[in-house]
């Protein structure tokens, strides 16, 4: 479970939902039909970008920003690096049943198990990590697109509050309690808008680059196992991955010397 985002939503949430406590109370801050407008507007006009099972598939894709489980990128290495000097000594058939926590690592190896050509395990992984990829991205522009559709819906609804409110003129108390309901589309508009669509496009796009890395290095690693690269050549090409700060610099931590 990612802790950011969860922390994120509740503090900013909690924050203006205790504003709206001590400046009056909730009740004041809700309207239906204003809701009807901001919520049902901007899915119905986001919903005609799309195709219907982009917009669906988006709801799935949305929950890895929030509930998800990614490798992480040093213990992946240290992991395939290992199997690296396995198959130096015992050949490939030693990783057959081999167990890992990756499914997109397990494929690699099952592949190299059955003797796959390189360039047919490459081609394949790559375009599962392509497909991976698209998804995401999807997710991330209709939560993009409803960033910005949300505050047109708060102000759509706002200019048809302020029409019924200016053909009931003749009835002057009337036109604080209108002008206040019609003030609350724009707020909802602007809420769904910075507080849901737009940080989690972002988070979506943030899970994405993570799983193309992660998947970048499996692949690198599954080629070089296949090759027989040397396991310390493999772990350096690797690290490549990581930021500076987290690679491994200790020089004589390989046990082989490097060859070709």
């Amino acid at each position: 479970m990612d802790l950011a985002t969860l922390i994120g939503f509740v503090v900013a949430v909690g924050i203006i939902i205790a504003a709206m406590v001590m400046g009056g109370g909730l009740t004041a801050f809700v309207d239906v039909p204003s809701m009807m407008v901001v919520f049902g507007g901007t899915i119905g006009a986001v919903m005609m970008n799309f195709t219907l099972g982009q917009f669906l598939g988006a709801i799935k894709v949305a929950l890895k920003a929030l509930i998800f489980k990614i490798d992480t990128p040093a213990e992946l290495i240290t992991q395939v690096v290992e199997m690296a000097k396995e198959t130096r000594t015992g050949g490939l058939l030693v990783l057959e049943g081999k167990e890992t926590s990756n499914d997109f690592l397990s494929k690699g190896i099952q592949m190299l198990v059955d003797g796959h050509e390189g360039t047919v395990i490459s081609q394949n992984l790559r375009a599962d990590m392509n497909q991976a990829a698209a998804r995401h991205a999807d997710g991330a522009d209709i939560f993009t697109k409803m960033g910005e559709v949300a505050p047109a819906m708060g102000m759509i609804g706002t200019l048809v509050g302020l029409i019924l409110m200016l053909g009931n003129l003749s009835d002057p108390d009337s036109i604080g309690p209108s002008m206040a309901i019609a003030l609350l589309t724009t707020l909802y508009g602007a809420l769904l808008a910075n507080v849901f669509a737009i940080p989690l496009a972002g988070k979506l796009m943030l899970r994405r680059n993570e799983e193309v890395m992660i998947k970048s290095i499996i692949i690198d690693a599954v080629a070089g196992i296949q090759e027989g690269k040397n396991p310390r050549i493999l772990e350096e090409l690797l690290q490549t991955y990581l930021p500076g700060s987290k690679r491994d610099t200790d020089e004589d931590g390989g046990e082989e010397t490097p060859d070709e």
